[in-house]
């Protein structure tokens, strides 16, 4: 009896690994060295990606079915998330202009210039039916579906804007480049910062997790603070930490 336990245990612990193990599909860009940098879901149940190296926007199904747009020569797009006016919003930068950009999924694309001393970064949708982008050398910046910019400078305090999301109360949080603190900036346009629990540990990407609070990777841990700014953190076994999002499973 105990040799057939035994097993029997060995046997459910092996299925039980095979189960965990993930299974890994890989789909070549078509336009080679394109530098696939951001991907979003996006309303047509494909996924759009930016393309950073060619100056494309791309687009893949979930069966690896590719298609491209090309921006003007010399582009190279960013950020990318989508709207809530069904098209997909992208950040850029180019030899002549800055944008934000608008792509339907069609692929009709409308660019909106910004001032040259801003260069846009990550981009998500606000509380206000809006889209909101960090932008260097201190600001936040703001576009409306039909194209009206405004930009929101932040404290010095809270570092060059990196990361940006929408949280559950209705504000705009968002991490600073080389300052240890998470921001809060309501739609009008008014910061706090939130000191994280290690000084140093350079508050990188921000999502919202199923828990309702924000959870932020450092350089190298994961902090999670509440919209209430109490935060607490968790070391990380591996070295820095990029990106970050919340998963189907609650995790």
């Amino acid at each position: 009896m105990l040799n057939r336990a035994l097993f029997y245990c060995v046997a459910l612990s092996a299925i039980q690994l095979a189960r965990a193990q993930p299974v890994f599909t890989e789909y070549s860009v078509p336009t080679a060295s394109s530098g696939p940098l951001n991907i979003t879901p996006g309303p047509d149940g494909a996924l759009w990606f930016t393309e950073s190296r060619s100056g494309k926007i791309g687009r893949i199904t979930t069966s690896g079915v590719f298609t491209e747009y090309a921006l003007p020569a010399g582009y190279q797009p960013g950020g990318i998330t989508a709207g809530p006016d069904g098209a997909l919003w992208f950040t850029s930068t180019g030899p002549d202009a800055i944008i934000v950009g608008r792509i339907t999924t069609s692929g009709t694309i409308t660019q909106y210039q910004l001032p040259v001393a801003v260069l846009p970064d990550y981009i998500t949708p606000g509380p206000d039916g809006a889209l909101w982008f960090n932008v260097e050398r201190s600001k936040i910046g703001r576009i409306t579906t039909a194209g009206a910019l405004s930009f929101f400078t932040t404290p010095a305090a809270s570092g060059g804007p990196l990361g940006i999301i929408s949280g559950l109360d209705g504000a705009l949080w968002f991490t600073g480049i080389g300052v240890g603190a998470i921001n809060r900036i309501t739609t009008a346009g008014v910061v706090t910062q939130f000191p994280e629990p290690n000084a140093n540990g350079n508050p990188n990407q921000i999502t919202v997790g199923r828990d309702g609070a924000l959870w932020v990777t450092l350089e190298y841990g994961i902090a999670r603070i509440t919209t209430a700014g109490i935060a607490s953190e968790f070391a990380a076994p591996q070295g820095e930490l990029q990106g970050i999002t919340s998963g189907p499973d609650g995790a």
